[in-house]
């Protein structure tokens, strides 16, 4: 196991950077965000999530699973099914997404008027 020191912000190979690219995404927090009730199928987290294409479903899947973050599990049936399950690991990333998610729906008319405030300031400069 590789280690880093604590300057994550100076240490471009600090293994934490990768991990933190991999669950901080947008894909990965609104596929979490979907698994939170409980398991679903691969074409039921597609039809929750608008917008994401079916590749970037699969790899961001992958990627969670082979970070211990979501469990795939294939389910005998005919014809045969998998579906996709929140781990334990991943279930305790639930108390910083919840905060994350309750900051930018209580900021979010601050961030909005900042932005107009940005926007007015470049089309006038």
């Amino acid at each position: 196991m590789s280690e880093c020191q604590p300057e994550v912000l100076s240490l471009a190979s600090c293994p934490s950077r990768l991990l933190l690219d991999q669950i901080a995404d947008k894909w990965s927090v609104l596929i979490l965000a979907s698994l939170r009730p409980g398991p679903m199928r691969f074409n039921a987290i597609k039809r929750r999530i608008e917008g994401i294409t079916q590749k970037a479903l699969a790899q961001c899947l992958r990627r969670l699973e082979r970070n211990g973050i979501v469990e795939r599990r294939v389910i005998a049936t005919s014809p045969i099914s998998v579906e996709y399950e929140i781990t334990a690991l991943g279930r305790s990333l639930d108390g910083p997404f919840q905060a994350l998610y309750m900051w930018t729906y209580e900021h979010l008319p601050e961030v909005e008027s900042a932005r107009a405030r940005y926007d007015q300031r470049e089309t006038a400069g």
